[in-house]
């Protein structure tokens, strides 16, 4: 059998572990939480029985961080479950490197935790085994209803196939959506934050995986993530589970008319925190298919409503010619670098419209990959104001020079609070790169393999420009719908589920896929109900905003 890895290609026996063919390779015992076969993720205890390729998989990869965030919240939900047997635990949000956990009706303070960590470090110690099994169903079901678990038991009702796939460790069995560890000792890296409502699980440093990464303070990131998880209690949903109620229980249309109407409140709180303070340019930023350019749109509208007229500008308009753009290692033009844009110009420009000029707005044409000759005139009256939005746009870089006290900004993000279960997340980067392969395919023609391809450095370079400036933001806003996963289910399924084996992105699909087997698809004669407002709108189609007449 003939096996390549790290460049090198070895001829080896069938049946051959997949650990035991990376030491094979030379690496360390341990020094890979899996491996990628292909274009599939294969577990460490995984049996080689033909030609093949590893890519061993790490904390420093975006798959191998997940499988071990996975093995070690079964780890800690092991030692709570040790501890405190019936405690609940509810996994929620990212936090900087870390996950947001919650044990909900119980007084969480520094003991607590400090016996949670000390549980958690014996049960490395002892290395415990990961045990996979396939469950029947219905025997996860009535598991799952003894041990007092009913979000798995709702959970598990809607699930569409007869078996999958549990995990044990010690004497307790769970469900984790994806690949493990081979045993707990595989996940010694970490370290607990004590929070006032619960704590942080921090992860390693993937730039120094043998330690947990710092833990960064971000107030205004969790404040939003609080208020969102208001809205889903207000509204009665927490999980997948609820969705499928309220499809089937005929109070869908309710549903989006509540979220809408809390989107629609928080717009017009910060209009009037824009007006209040008599800022006339405001800078919009957020990641990918957070919702920038409706979200703009529409605080476009609360501004009018206000007695201020507001132009939208997008930054990229401001790209420089493609002949120009910066590269990335590959030789391709890398377009989520802040160098790709003409700062200069930017800050020349919003400084002449505060001092009422008039200039010429440029338009970046993508076609050609040029600015266009001929550009927008612009010139800013009483009451007027402009709005700049672009991933960039909170970068102090970009702001240089441009007076403070006229200067708003608004960091936007989809950062949903919806779960498949307690113990099982949905992660806010997964819902936007659902709304991107709608997006793309609907109206850039661009099939999804190659969104999927473009993502991990479309998530690179929000790293390094996008979120590190979050937290210069006057206001945040959530551009997330809780009722927007059954709404791109309908749009996304069958396009991911065409991805082909051999594509660089195959995984990313399947891992989608995995998520939206849990969500109901929503049925056509519900879409109606969605406003042509509605940020979502951006994504699947039949917005207003910028229709004339």
């Amino acid at each position: 059998m003939r096996i390549t890895c790290c460049g090198q290609q070895k001829d080896l026996p069938e049946n051959i572990t997949v650990d035991e063919c990376l030491r094979a390779f030379g690496l360390e015992e341990r020094a890979a939480v899996a491996a990628m076969r292909g274009n599939n993720v294969a577990e460490l205890g995984e049996k080689l029985q033909s030609d093949c390729e590893l890519r061993p998989l790490t904390v420093a990869d975006e798959e191998g961080r997940r499988i071990y965030e996975r093995s070690l919240r079964f780890v800690m939900l092991l030692a709570i479950h040790r501890l405190y047997p019936g405690q609940r635990v509810r996994i929620e949000f990212s936090v900087a490197q870390g996950v947001y956990v919650r044990l909900p009706g119980m007084m969480v303070h520094s003991r607590v935790v400090r016996s949670i960590e000390q549980k958690m470090r014996e049960i490395i110690r002892e290395d415990l085994p990961f045990e996979r099994r396939v469950w029947n169903l219905m025997d996860a079901i009535r598991y799952f209803e003894v041990s007092g678990q009913p979000d798995k038991v709702a959970l598990l009702r809607t699930r569409p196939y007869t078996t999958f796939k549990m995990y044990r460790c010690g004497d307790m069995w769970e469900y984790f959506y994806g690949a493990m560890t081979p045993s707990t000792g595989y996940v010694p890296v970490f370290d607990l934050v004590m929070m006032s409502t619960g704590f942080v699980l921090q992860l390693p440093d993937p730039e120094e995986p043998s330690e947990s990464a710092p833990y960064i303070d971000r107030p205004k990131h969790l404040h939003v993530f609080e208020q969102s998880t208001r809205w889903c209690s207000i509204l009665g949903v927490e999980n997948t589970a609820d969705l499928h109620k309220l499809v089937h229980g005929g109070d869908f249309r309710s549903f989006i008319r509540v979220n809408e109407a809390f989107h629609e409140q928080a717009l017009a709180d910060i209009a009037l925190a824009i007006v209040s303070r008599g800022r006339r340019v405001v800078f919009v930023a957020g990641p990918s298919s957070s919702g920038k350019t409706t979200f703009a749109g529409r605080l476009g509208v609360q501004l009018r409503v206000m007695g201020r007229r507001a132009y939208r500008v997008s930054l990229d308009d401001y790209y420089l010619d493609r002949d120009s753009l910066p590269r990335e290692a590959d030789g391709s033009i890398d377009l989520e670098t802040l160098n790709a844009l003409d700062l200069p110009l930017l800050q020349r420009q919003v400084n002449a419209l505060l001092t009422g000029e008039e200039v010429e707005m440029p338009r970046f044409s993508f076609h050609t990959g040029k600015r266009e000759a001929k550009g927008t005139p612009l010139r800013l009256q009483n009451h007027e104001l402009v709005i700049f939005e672009g991933i960039h746009a909170l970068n102090p870089q970009l702001q240089q020079g441009i007076p403070e006290n006229e200067i708003y900004r608004v960091f936007v993000s989809a950062l949903t609070c919806l779960n498949l279960d307690d113990h099982n997340r949905i992660r806010t980067t997964d819902v936007r790169l659902l709304r991107r392969v709608v997006r793309d395919y609907q109206f850039r023609s661009t099939p999804p393999e190659e969104t999927l391809a473009m993502w991990p450095s479309v998530r690179r370079g929000e790293e390094q420009w996008v979120f590190p400036c979050q937290e210069m933001a006057d206001s945040m806003f959530n551009t997330a719908l809780h009722y927007e996963l059954p709404v791109l289910r309908h749009f996304a399924y069958d396009l991911l589920d065409r991805v082909q084996e051999d594509c660089e992105g195959y995984v990313l699909a399947r891992r989608l896929m995995k998520m939206l087997h849990y969500v109901p698809d929503l049925p056509e004669e519900l879409m109606d109900e969605i406003p042509p407002l509605s940020l979502l709108r951006e994504f699947i189609g039949g917005c207003t905003l910028e229709k004339k007449g």
